[in-house]
């Protein structure tokens, strides 16, 4: 069991575990990351999406180096299918960035997606907490790449980066995806294929006509801007990593930042409302006489599955009352 002194401390050690308890639904996790949130709160949350094949994680790889640079100390929890056998983590942790691996200012986790629309959990926002209560001034967080879903992501970062490619039509998949409002930067990678300046040019042209975000109202008076990168070799990404850091100081001077971080805890908040919820309710399915009487009574077709539902969370929800 992790010590939280050992986390906040910033103990590699102690925050994988700490991780995998949060992976594992282990109790303890939830009585643990009580006393991390107030410690919590400093960290820069950058999230980056985008579809498979766009070059994300070795994107994340060359921004780590820029970022190293600045002598920053950054985390990366990068967001992989789940195993429909484990649960867990199909890829495991990034092989392509584990040229960092040896960096003590540098911490790479892989977590599982279970299932979630946009390809993120509950899990992911709490190891985002654990990482930002060990000191991590930048956290980076990459999405499965799951298609119109993925723009939940801006509603646990501070920052959106969205990864597209030339040739693949993910200019108008964006415009679909309902993605586009969600931005706050935009990246052309692979940028040496034909058809980047046209898809720079695309994007700029549907960002100038765009509407504000009701998922992200933080946005006020930001354009969002289109890079071009080669991550392979690095180019633009220093450009990248700058504008990230340029879009934080923005909403830092604009008074944007709070608005944003109120916004990621009320997500945060519903969600953890939802989890809850769900939980009492198998619990409840699990160990109760009416629920399992209530099962029998549909088999018997003495009750449709409509009545008989309504009929068992008004019981869990007058049971609760009386606790």
């Amino acid at each position: 069991m992790p010590e939280i002194k050992d986390i906040l401390e910033g103990s590699k050690i102690a925050g994988a575990r700490m991780i995998r308890l949060i992976e594992d639904c282990d109790p303890s996790a939830f009585e643990m990351l009580k006393l991390l949130y107030p410690h919590s709160g400093n960290a820069f949350i950058i999230g980056i999406t985008g579809s498979p094949g766009a070059g994300k994680s070795t994107l994340i790889d060359a921004l780590i180096l820029e970022f190293r640079k600045l002598d920053i100390k950054i985390a990366v929890i990068a967001v992989d299918p789940t195993s429909p056998i484990s649960g867990g983590a199909i890829l495991g942790d990034r092989l392509r960035m584990q040229r960092h691996a040896t960096d003590e200012k540098v911490f790479i986790r892989s977590m599982a997606s279970r299932g979630q629309k946009g390809g993120l959990s509950r899990a992911t926002k709490d190891a985002a907490v654990v990482l930002d209560a060990m000191g991590y001034e930048i956290i980076i967080i990459e999405t499965v790449g799951a298609g119109q879903g993925e723009f939940d992501i801006a509603t646990i970062v501070h920052s959106t980066g969205i990864v597209n490619i030339p040739g693949t039509g993910d200019g108008i998949q964006a415009v679909k995806a309902g993605i586009l409002e969600t931005g706050d930067v935009f990246i052309v990678n692979k940028s040496d294929k034909p058809g980047a300046d046209e898809l720079v040019h695309h994007l700029t042209m549907m960002i100038n006509m765009r509407k504000p975000s009701k998922i992200n109202s933080a946005k006020t008076n930001w354009t969002a801007k289109v890079l071009k990168t080669i991550a392979r070799d690095g180019t633009g990404v220093k450009e990248l990593a700058d504008t990230f850091l340029s879009h934080f100081d923005f909403m830092k001077k604009n008074s944007l930042l709070d608005q944003k971080i109120t916004e990621i805890e009320k997500f945060y908040f519903k969600s953890l409302l939802k989890d809850l919820t769900l939980n009492k309710i198998l619990s409840f399915m699990e160990t109760s006489e009416e629920y399992m009487k209530v099962l029998k009574n549909i088999q018997s077709h003495e009750m449709d599955p409509l009545s008989a539902a309504e009929l068992v969370v008004n019981k869990i929800c007058v049971f609760r009352g009386n606790d």
